[in-house]
């Protein structure tokens, strides 16, 4: 554990430093490349309640407001559009992005009709799995459904919040089972290291897993934030990483003779699409409050707040709120994660792309990461180990982490702005 605690506190400096955008008045996102096909991930922050070990960018529901977002939404996906960006993808995250089916529905018609977009990956949670909605996503084109279980046990279920809304782990597993040949994917999103968690509890959720023949499941370890490491401390009690440690190698064990790892916590029974696009895309565009993009070396986010993202796109103005252009060994460091988060890496593709600077700029972190086992090297490319599985876990948790606190730091900086003093109470109540 020695490793991994330090590469822990390493990563959260380094991923604070990087995580500093700057912040100007006016930005505009980069210029597409000729030619080239991007995805687009399109954030929905609504949820019909608020789980609180959750620290990702989401609020409440409120009707009216969601409605007018999804108004936004759709003009701001046309925004990227005219400006030239073709989307031969899209994942739609949240929150809950099924909030209001009847606006998903039109968003949908928009992204396969207007923009001839070929896959959609798309998040729900379990109460949403019925006829009417899955029918709905069905023949709007959704080709990978995402749904948000976090565990099939009923105690932890009450715990985090989730009993109450959408019901035992029994009736879970029962609906997933009816709509699992629906999509071409469908990925349970798991959760494991809970404080609570135990042993047998996760035996019995990879059990359940196998046993309603998931095509995949993705297992995220805990994201603690600065913002909500306090909290969940209160309600719950420690977070341990050496629990999480021994809970993923348990994981890799237990789905190791039925299904192969798409990226270092997302496993598929079947060739398919994975959870985490920033592997199979080098570009994406970001669209919805809080939605991150990365292009031409840029990394760029819309407004956390979600009354200025629709003010903004409104005005007719790209909603953005920060922007970072990468250095060189930025660019390199930022493919190299990204990549071996999906397990392997094509060097010589890799070379190509950074006109011979890969290994160049790598040198260190190559070296480190082959010493304490990590890494090795094959047929010209570079593959994780099983101990290498798990440090990506660690970088890639840190990583969600320092967006999280990132967001926070946006959240706090526009309360004291000029745009949100002249703002309604309401608007400043949701800031905080």
């Amino acid at each position: 554990m020695i490793v991994e605690r330090a590469l822990t506190a390493y990563l959260r400096r380094e991923f604070s430093r990087i995580m500093r955008l700057s912040d100007f008045r006016d930005l505009t996102p980069p210029q597409p490349q000729p030619d080239k096909e991007y995805l687009i991930y399109i954030h929905v922050p609504f949820c019909e309640t608020l789980c609180p070990y959750c620290s990702f960018h989401r609020i409440e529901l409120d009707t009216e407001l969601c409605r007018a977002y999804f108004d936004a939404l759709r003009t701001e996906i046309r925004m990227y559009v005219d400006r030239g960006f073709r989307f031969a993808a899209a994942y739609i995250g949240g929150g809950t992005p099924t909030v209001l089916p009847d606006e998903i529905a039109a968003l949908l018609d928009d992204l396969k009709r207007k923009y001839l977009v070929k896959e959609i990956s798309l998040e729900t949670n379990p109460n949403h799995l019925n006829d009417e909605v899955i029918g709905m996503l069905k023949s709007h084109g959704v080709n990978r459904l995402s749904v948000g279980v976090q565990t099939f046990e009923d105690s932890l279920l009450k715990e985090m919040g989730r009993f109450q809304k959408y019901g035992s782990g029994a009736e879970i597993r029962e609906r997933i089972t009816r709509y699992r040949e629906t999509f071409d994917t469908l990925n349970v999103d798991m959760i494991f290291n809970f404080p609570t968690q135990t042993r047998e509890m996760l035996h019995r959720d990879l059990q359940a897993i196998k046993e309603i023949q998931a095509d995949q499941v993705t297992f995220y370890p805990l994201m603690v934030s600065d913002s909500t490491r306090g909290r969940l401390s209160d309600l719950f009690g420690p977070i341990s990483l050496r629990k999480e440690k021994l809970f993923y190698q348990r994981i890799l064990d237990g789905l190791g003779d039925s299904y192969t790892c798409g990226t270092a916590w997302c496993f598929s029974r079947k060739k398919s699409m994975i959870d985490e696009y920033i592997v199979d895309y080098d570009e994406y565009v970001g669209a919805g409050s809080g939605a991150f993009g990365y292009v031409n070396g840029t990394v760029f986010s819309d407004t956390f707040s979600i009354r200025r993202y629709i003010d903004e796109v409104n005005r007719g103005r790209f909603p953005l709120q920060a922007l970072k252009e990468f250095s060189q060994k930025e660019r390199v460091a930022y493919d190299f994660v990204m990549k071996l988060f999906g397990t392997s890496l094509d060097v010589g593709k890799a070379e190509a792309k950074f006109q011979g600077a890969f290994r160049r700029n790598l040198m260190k972190e190559l070296a480190l990461f082959r010493l304490i086992g990590a890494v090795t090297e094959e047929n010209g490319g570079i593959r994780l180990t099983r101990k290498g599985q798990y440090i990506w876990v660690v970088i890639m948790r840190e990583f969600f982490i320092a967006v999280n606190n990132f967001r926070a730091a946006c959240l706090a900086a526009l309360e004291t702005s000029t745009w949100a003093q002249a703002q309604s109470a309401e608007y400043s109540a949701e800031c905080r």
